[in-house]
């Protein structure tokens, strides 16, 4: 199962939708593109393997893999990219501003149900990132 999320930039945060076989799954949100800068920056636009983890803080979530120096990036609910997020990608219902949104967990919700499906069937699952 391939994903396709599309981004937009902005100073203050990117902003993304996530499709899976062209229907809309859900919004997204995370920091601003700061050269990838650990922390304060979104991940490098490419292809990401998919993969479930769990820990204490965030229960279970996806995890995504190959992000080379940056690591444990991960899609977890969060509503404000800049006070929630340190590089990871935050599921959203709606966008309500630059690297804001609305409903995470349950948008999280519908993206892991999709992905836990595809993984518990033996799929490879990936994600495309590009603007």
């Amino acid at each position: 199962m391939v994903l396709f999320l599309t981004r937009s930039y902005f100073s203050n945060g990117t902003n993304g939708t996530l499709y899976h076989q062209g229907r809309i799954i859900c919004h997204s949100i995370e920091l601003p593109w700061k050269q990838n800068q650990r922390g304060v920056s979104c991940i490098p636009e490419g292809k990401y393997l998919l993969a479930k983890r769990y820990s204490r803080r965030h229960g279970w979530h996806i995890l995504l893999m190959g992000t080379g120096t940056r690591q444990l990036i991960l899609f977890h609910p969060a509503n404000h990219a800049n006070k929630e997020l340190r590089g990871c990608i935050a599921p959203v219902t709606k966008l309500s501003g630059a690297g804001i949104g609305m409903e995470s967990v349950k948008a999280f919700e519908k993206l892991k149900r999709l992905v836990y499906t595809a993984l518990s069937a033996g799929e490879e699952v990936s994600v495309y990132i590009h603007s």
